[in-house]
């Protein structure tokens, strides 16, 4: 791995009363998969938006490429891509079109080459001419990592990007990550399947109650809980984070 490619800095974020990240730190390396981790509600995508640009910290920085997220927006927008939790589509427009207009909004002109590159990865050539409307979940699911990637981002977030979809498709998106990451995308990945981490990341962060409980690489982790599987080890730190916090 060579340096940080994002950096975040004593972040903090309030909705009002409620503090959804607590002084959070921390740093994604170019070129590896970072698996964000934690339960519903912990701050996992308040955090993705906060790096996005979608949302402004209450406290702290962020960084993408040594640039400011806020200060230098446009450039960290350009770096970044984002494969949001909900499935949203454009129910006017077939595939290839989506794809097209999301390049547009970038200032990107989508040329045929890198469009059928996108389609042939995803398994989407076939629906090039369908409208989005008519695509099933996985389908658009698909589509919505296609519109994130057609401005080659150097930056990808895929937060909870097989959420309801079938273990067929799981594994070749799983595929098509790996193959991400040997272009030399980073990507970061928040998920609630433990193995899809374990198959996947090459470090680990949970994220409770807005604090940073655990960052860690993998493969040191898992070697120093006796080869437990981060399902396990997972289970067990958020049980004794929750303990120690009554405890207070």
């Amino acid at each position: 791995m060579n340096g940080a490619v994002v950096e975040i800095e004593g972040l903090r974020k309030r909705y009002g009363a409620v503090l959804a990240l607590d002084r959070v730190d921390l740093e994604v390396r170019q070129g590896e998969i970072f698996g964000l981790l934690g339960p519903n509600g912990a701050g996992k995508t308040t955090l993705i938006s906060i790096v996005a640009g979608l949302s402004r910290a209450t406290e702290g920085s962020a960084r993408v490429l040594g640039k400011d997220v806020v200060r230098d927006y446009r450039f960290t927008r350009r770096a970044v891509g984002l494969v949001p939790q909900e499935i949203n589509f454009d129910p006017f427009f077939s595939v290839e079109e989506a794809l097209r207009f999301q390049a547009g909004y970038f200032g990107v002109k989508l040329t045929g080459d890198r469009l059928e590159e996108i389609l042939s990865a995803l398994d989407l050539t076939e629906k090039r001419h369908t409208n989005a409307r008519a695509l099933s979940g996985g389908m658009k699911r698909r589509l919505l990592i296609g519109k994130a990637l057609v401005h080659d981002p150097q930056v990808l977030f895929l937060d909870e990007p097989t959420a309801g979809v079938d273990v067929e498709l799981r594994q070749q998106l799983w595929r098509y990550v790996r193959r991400l990451r040997e272009r030399g995308t980073t990507v970061v990945l928040t998920t609630h399947y433990l193995e899809e981490a374990e198959e996947l990341a090459d470090r680990v962060a949970v994220i409770e109650r807005g604090r940073l409980v655990l960052l860690e690489d993998k493969g040191t982790l898992m070697a120093r809980n006796a080869g437990q599987r981060l399902q396990d080890i997972y289970v067990a730190l958020l049980q004794r984070e929750r303990a120690g916090r009554e405890a207070e």
